[in-house]
C-alpha cells in the first residue's frame, strides 16, 4: 500500500503519520508563571515577611511592563513573566497588608515556578515522528505546535466477507426460529470493529456461499479495488473448504496453517494486487489470529513504526500442566492479588472467554506452567489499541 492524505488534525485519531513533525515554535513561548502569586525580584526579598508594593498586574496572554525594582507583580497562571523577576511566589505564601501592599511569607529560591520557554518543545525539535500512531495526547501536541492538518498514510482499504451455509445474520431469524446447525455471524461483527479501530476503509461483502465458484467470484470482485482481502471460516481441510482452492485459482497460496492454538487453519496469500488473510471460522480462533497477526501486517501497510505490543511478566495463578507442540495463547484475567486466572473452558469456540479476560497468556510449544511460575500476558488494552 502506498500514499498519504491530508486530513484535520481532529480527524487524525488512530492514522499513522506519514512525515516528522517538527515545531515551528517554543513551548512555552516565552517564560511564565506555573502558579498564581506575585512575580518579584529575589533581590527585594531579603527576610520573610518583607512588604512590597503591587505595580502591575498580569494575567495570561497580556503583554507585561519591566518589573520596577523593589516592587511586585501580581501574577496568574500562564502569564508572561515580567522583565527582571526571577522568582515567583505562590499566593498562598503571600498575605494583603494594605491598599496595593503585599507581604512575602517564605524566601523565594531561584527560578521557582517559572515554566522556562522552550521547557516542553523547542524550536526546530521533531515533537512527533514519522510512522507513529497518533493518539489523543500527540493530538494535542500536534495542535499546540499549530498543526490544524496532518499528512498521514491513506487508510488501508479492506474487503472483509464471511463463508459458510451455517452463517445466519442478526436479526434475520429469530432465536427460538433458528434450524438446527445454524449460527449467527459473530465474526463479520468483532471483525469489522477491529478493522475500524486500526483506520481501515472497510467494504463488507457479507456472507458468500459454501461453493467455489461463489468463493472465486468474490475473490475476484474484491482483488480489483482493495489492498487487503480478509475472509473468515473457509480454509480448513473440509470438503466445504473453498478458499484455499478459490485463492489458488486465481493467484497464490504462500501460507498454510500455523503452528498456533487456537489459529491452526490461518491462510496468506495474493489475488492479484491484494493481499488475502484467511482467518479460521472458530470466533476465539479468528479473534486471537486477527489481534496476534492482521493487527500488526495492518499497521506495517500503514507504515507504523511500533507495530507489536510488548509482554508483561505475570505469576499465574492457575497450572496449565498438558504441553502442546503448538505455542498456545490462553484466555486469563488478572485478579485481586495480581496474578492470572484462566477461563475455565478455553476452546477455540467459546467467544464468553475473550469478553471475560483481560489478555492472552502465551505459552511457547511443549511448556507447562505451575501455579506462581512467571508466564508472559499480552494484555488486551494493547492488543486492542
Amino acid at each position: 500500500m502506498a500514499g498519504t492524505e491530508t486530513v484535520s488534525t481532529f480527524d487524525a485519531d488512530g492514522r499513522v503519520l506519514a512525515r516528522d513533525l517538527v515545531s515551528a515554535l517554543q513551548i512555552p513561548p516565552q517564560d511564565n508563571s506555573a502558579m498564581d502569586g506575585y512575580a518579584v525580584r529575589r533581590a527585594d526579598v531579603t527576610e520573610e515577611g518583607v512588604m512590597l508594593p503591587v505595580s502591575q498586574r498580569i494575567a495570561a496572554g497580556s503583554t507585561p511592563s519591566a518589573l520596577a525594582p523593589g516592587s511586585v507583580a501580581r501574577i496568574f497562571t500562564g502569564a508572561v513573566i515580567p522583565e527582571g523577576a526571577d522568582a515567583v511566589v505562590m499566593q498562598e505564601d503571600t498575605e494583603a497588608a494594605g491598599d496595593q501592599l503585599v507581604r512575602v511569607n517564605r524566601l523565594p529560591i531561584p527560578a521557582q515556578f517559572i515554566r522556562r520557554s522552550g521547557e516542553d518543545v523547542m524550536r526546530g525539535a521533531v515533537v512527533l515522528a514519522a510512522g507513529e500512531r497518533l493518539h489523543a495526547a500527540s493530538l494535542g501536541m500536534a495542535a499546540g505546535v499549530g498543526m490544524a492538518s496532518l499528512e498521514v498514510a491513506r487508510r488501508p482499504r479492506v474487503a472483509l466477507f464471511s463463508t459458510g451455509d451455517e452463517l445466519v445474520m442478526p436479526g434475520t431469524v429469530a432465536p427460538e426460529n433458528m434450524k438446527p446447525g445454524t449460527i449467527y455471524n459473530s465474526n463479520r461483527f468483532f471483525l469489522r470493529s477491529l478493522l475500524k479501530g486500526l483506520g481501515c476503509d472497510v467494504t463488507d461483502m457479507g456472507i458468500v456461499p459454501d461453493r467455489l465458484d461463489a468463493t472465486v467470484n468474490a475473490l475476484r470482485e474484491a482483488s480489483q479495488q482493495h489492498d487487503l482481502i480478509l475472509t473468515s471460516g473457509g480454509v480448513s481441510v473440509g470438503e466445504e473448504d473453498h478458499v484455499k482452492p478459490a485463492v489458488q485459482a486465481l493467484g497464490s497460496l504462500d501460507l498454510w496453517q500455523i503452528a498456533v492454538k487456537p489459529g491452526k487453519p490461518f491462510a496468506y496469500g495474493t489475488v492479484g494486487a491484494a493481499h488475502f488473510i484467511g482467518l479460521p471460522g472458530n470466533p476465539v480462533s479468528s479473534f486471537v489470529t486477527f489481534l496476534l497477526l492482521v493487527r500488526p501486517f495492518l499497521l506495517k501497510l500503514q507504515g507504523a513504526s511500533k507495530l507489536h505490543v510488548n509482554a508483561v511478566m505475570v505469576p499465574a495463578h492457575f497450572a496449565w500442566p498438558r504441553s502442546d507442540k503448538r505455542r498456545e495463547f490462553l484466555r486469563a484475567r488478572l485478579d485481586a492479588q495480581g496474578g492470572l486466572e484462566l477461563f475455565t473452558n478455553q476452546g477455540s469456540g467459546v467467544l464468553t472467554s475473550m469478553v471475560w479476560g483481560d489478555g492472552l497468556v502465551d505459552v511457547a510449544p511443549g511448556q507447562t506452567v505451575a501455579h506462581g511460575d512467571a508466564v508472559r500476558f499480552l494484555p488486551f488494552s494493547e492488543l486492542l489499541a
